[in-house]
């Protein structure tokens, strides 16, 4: 699996227009998009602030939803609304997410230009201090 958390800070008045782009982008991936598991927007504590949540099957999932033509055509109008993106891997915890492990994988090997321009820009790099703990057992608090 390939998950990530989108960091967002939206342009002052550009919050109705991003969401209402958000939701299309939703629809169009959920809709067209067989690999993907999670396409979640949220809004966070700080005005302006958002989160997206998404998470494939595979890294290759994460590229063709990049490149899906739709997301493409909304890339250049949906950054020129955010003053701050940052695009972080995460791992969700074996028995307190649905979700399974992200890994680590290669680039398809037939990937076009646009492909390998968005693995350049979001390669899926695991956390060096995950795999401790993924490789120990699961541990229970007294009491729970």
């Amino acid at each position: 699996m390939a998950t990530c958390l989108v960091h967002m800070r939206v342009k002052d008045g550009q919050a109705a227009a991003f969401e209402a782009l958000a939701r299309r982008l939703h629809a169009a991936s959920m809709e067209q998009e067989p690999g993907m598991r999670r396409y979640e927007y949220w809004r966070g504590r700080e005005p302006g602030s958002y989160y997206c949540l998404e998470s494939f099957d595979d890294y290759a999932g994460f590229l063709a939803h990049e490149t899906a033509p739709y997301h493409e055509a909304a890339a250049e109008p949906i950054m020129a609304m955010i003053e701050h993106f940052d695009l972080e891997w995460v791992d969700p915890l074996a028995g307190a997410s649905p979700l399974g492990m992200s890994n680590e994988q290669p680039l398809p090997v037939d990937a076009g230009e646009r492909t390998r321009l968005y693995a350049e820009m979001f390669p899926l790099v695991l956390a060096s201090w995950w795999k401790t703990l993924r490789d120990a057992p699961a541990v229970l608090e007294p009491g729970l």
